[in-house]
């Protein structure tokens, strides 16, 4: 058995309206097993569906099949999400805040904000 990639897109949550799954289809930002899919191509269980929306790519494996909207617990049952998790986020360093009217740093001044900023030598 199989359904149709927008349709299961659709149903399982990842897009909010089954038009906007036709659209994510259409504009290439849905992928079936590393290759493009259109909005009536089939997926079946075991196939691995990569979607690109609002900027994020996910990456899920096909669970179950349904062409019904149903709720978000029964849409969870559907997939199997193999996303590897995001890189940790690098810290930086404060923006150094000078006061107003305080004119051009100073040599000194400039290696002190250099030093926080990391680019001591």
């Amino acid at each position: 058995m199989s359904v149709r990639v927008d349709a299961w897109i659709w149903a399982v949550r990842l897009a909010k309206t089954r038009s906007q799954a036709t659209a994510a289809c259409k504009a290439g930002h849905v992928r079936v097993n590393d290759a493009t899919a259109k909005p009536a191509q089939s997926v079946g269980i075991g196939d691995v569906v990569r979607v690109r929306l609002h900027g994020f790519e996910k990456i899920y494996r096909v669970a179950g099949l349904a062409v019904r909207r149903g709720s978000a617990a029964e849409a969870a049952l559907l997939f199997e999400d193999l996303t590897p998790p995001p890189p940790p986020k690098v810290e930086r360093p404060a923006a150094v805040i000078r006061d107003r009217g305080a004119g051009r740093p100073t040599k000194r001044d400039r290696r002190e904000i250099d030093k926080l900023r990391g680019f001591h030598q």
